[in-house]
């Protein structure tokens, strides 16, 4: 039996190009004035949009084609797969590319956001690794991973020796044993203290 996919619900595409021009012309924003401040001449306050303004727009109409171009293919072909980042990464990329006015960079840089979107979607989108099961809590999960690989004690004394923390069975007892044989003095066996 094929697995059966949800069926697609379409999204907003002017909605999420809109949220996404002002969020990536805020950053462009920021880059701007990075610039503005970094400026040999002196420049005042409102170089930020004279001089350096086009950053504010590039970074806007990136992040705005990216994301209506993905949306719409995403709509159209009725499909949420890798498909759509790179048809989006293609189109923001060739705005980076129509500020150098050449068809070799608009091409270029098209070509090169869309098969780094592309394959970051393809490969999971985030960078962290991959994503763990959401109903899986994650203390459970950690337990059930510290009982998987603990060694029993037996094992860990026969290795390390008793002492550091690390006592075996009937220890109390070897140690009493222990010092009455070499020191002839009778230790009281000790018991832990009560909180």
């Amino acid at each position: 039996m094929a697995s059966e996919r949800p069926p697609y619900r379409p999204k907003d595409a002017v909605g999420s190009a809109l949220r996404s021009t002002m969020i990536t012309g805020g950053a462009g924003t920021f880059v701007s004035a990075i610039q503005n401040t970094l400026t040999r001449s002196n420049v005042n306050a409102w170089g930020v949009f004279t001089r350096s303004g086009g950053t504010i727009a590039v970074f806007a109409a990136m992040g705005g084609t990216y994301e209506f171009a993905k949306t719409a293919s995403a709509n159209l072909r009725e499909k949420d797969d890798s498909w759509n980042p790179t048809i989006g990464g293609f189109l923001g990329g060739a705005m980076l590319g129509l500020r150098f006015r050449t068809i070799p960079a608009v091409l270029g840089y098209g070509a090169g956001l869309a098969v780094l979107l592309g394959t970051f979607d393809y490969t999971g989108g985030v960078l962290t690794g991959y994503t763990r099961d959401p109903e899986v809590d994650e203390f459970e999960r950690k337990e059930q991973l510290r009982k998987n690989r603990r060694r029993p004690i037996s094992e860990t004394v026969a290795e390390l020796g008793e002492g550091r923390g690390i006592y075996g069975p009937g220890y109390e007892e070897r140690r009493r044993e222990r010092l009455k044989a070499k020191y002839g003095v009778d230790v009281a066996v000790t018991s832990p203290s009560q909180p």
